[in-house]
C-alpha cells in the first residue's frame, strides 16, 4: 500500500508542473484591480505570471503600436492622464521614470509587474520580445488580455486595445484570450473590488478547462484567439455560454459634432431574435465566449465570391 502511495505521490508530482504555465497579462488600462486580483489568482494557481501593461489607461487604441515615450515618462501624447496622476495610473511609475520597466509602486516591485508608456499592443510586445525572453527563454505558454473594465462586445471589438492585443499575440502563434468585465470592476482606490477577484476565480477556470481538454496539445488552434465577456455585478455561479460577434449594437457609437467633439451615441435598440447568440446580449447575464479568427482573411465562400467577382481583372 505504501509503494502505491509513493508512486501515486510521485505520478501526481511529475503530472502538476505541466499545468503549470507561463502566462503573460497584460491589457489596456494599467493598473487596476482587475489586472491584481487576476495575476493574484494565476499565481495561487501555480502559474509563472509577467504583466506588461500600459502605463497609463489606453481603451480604444486598437492595434495601434505607438510610444509615447521614448526615454522617460514624459506628459506628452496623454498629458491630460500623466499630469492627473503624476505618472502611470494608480502610481504604477512616476514622471520621468523610464519610458519602459518594472512598477515602482510599494508591493508590486518584485519584477512580475511591468509597464510600457505606450500603446496596449507595445506592451504586449515588450512582455513577448522583451520579458518572457528574459524569464523563460521563449514566447509564453498563454496571453491573457484583461480583464478589461467594460465589456468588449459588437462591433467595437475592432477598436478594443484589449481585443488588440490578443489578436496580436494569436497573430505570433501563441494561445491568447481577451477578457472584458463590467465597469463596475473598477477600484482605483484600494485596487480591490470585490467583483474583481470573482471575475479572476472565473478566468483561471477556463483556463483550467482548455487545460483539461487540451492535454498535451495546444491550447487553442491556430488562426483562433478567444473574447470572453463577463457580465456586471458577477457571481462565482455564473453560467458560460457560446457566442458569436453579432450585429447588435450595446454602444451604438458616433461622432458628437458638438463641444466637447468626440464620441456621443446612445444604447443600442432592442435585440432580435436572430441575435440572441451575440456577445452583447449573452454576456448580460452569462460569460459569454465568442470564437475569433485572427487576421483579416475571409472565409473560403468570401474568397471565391471575390475570384469570380473580379475574374476579368484577376486574369489579366
Amino acid at each position: 500500500m505504501k509503494l502505491r502511495l509513493a508512486a501515486a505521490a510521485a505520478l501526481l508530482g511529475l503530472a502538476s508542473p505541466a499545468f503549470a504555465l507561463n502566462i503573460l497579462l497584460s491589457n489596456d488600462d494599467g493598473l487596476t484591480s482587475n489586472l491584481k486580483a487576476l495575476y493574484e489568482a494565476l499565481k495561487a494557481d501555480g502559474h509563472d505570471v509577467i504583466v506588461s501593461v500600459p502605463c497609463t489607461g489606453q481603451s480604444g487604441r486598437g492595434a495601434a503600436i505607438v510610444m509615447y515615450s521614448t526615454s522617460v515618462i514624459i506628459s506628452d501624447n496623454d498629458k491630460t492622464q500623466i499630469d492627473a496622476e503624476g505618472g502611470c495610473h494608480n502610481g504604477a511609475a512616476a514622471t520621468g521614470a523610464p519610458a519602459v520597466g518594472p512598477f515602482t509602486k510599494a508591493g508590486y516591485t518584485g519584477g512580475d509587474y511591468n509597464y510600457v508608456h505606450g500603446t496596449p499592443v507595445m506592451a504586449t510586445m515588450y512582455g513577448l520580445d522583451v520579458l518572457a525572453k528574459a524569464r523563460w527563454g521563449k514566447a509564453p505558454d498563454l496571453v491573457l488580455s484583461g480583464p478589461n473594465e467594460g465589456q468588449n462586445v459588437g462591433r467595437v471589438v475592432n477598436n478594443s486595445g484589449t481585443v488588440g492585443n490578443a489578436q496580436f499575440a494569436a497573430g505570433r502563434g501563441l494561445p491568447a484570450i481577451a477578457l472584458s468585465a463590467g465597469s463596475d470592476t473598477t477600484d482605483n482606490t484600494g485596487l480591490a473590488n470585490a467583483y474583481s477577484a470573482v471575475v479572476a476565480q472565473l478566468s483561471v477556470k477556463l483556463v483550467k478547462e482548455l487545460q483539461a481538454k487540451a492535454g498535451s496539445g495546444a491550447l487553442l488552434p491556430d488562426g483562433l484567439a478567444l473574447n470572453v465577456n463577463f457580465p456586471n455585478a458577477p457571481t462565482a455561479g455564473l453560467s458560460w455560454a457560446f457566442s458569436r460577434h453579432g450585429s447588435f449594437e450595446l454602444y451604438a457609437l458616433k461622432f458628437n459634432n458638438t463641444p466637447p467633439y468626440g464620441i456621443g451615441g446612445a444604447a443600442g435598440t432592442a435585440a432580435t431574435a436572430a441575435q440572441a447568440e451575440d456577445e452583447a446580449l449573452v454576456s448580460k447575464t452569462k460569460v459569454s465566449v465568442t470564437a475569433m479568427q485572427v487576421g483579416f482573411d475571409h472565409r473560403p465562400a468570401g474568397q471565391q465570391w471575390l475570384r469570380l467577382r473580379l475574374r476579368d481583372l484577376l486574369s489579366k
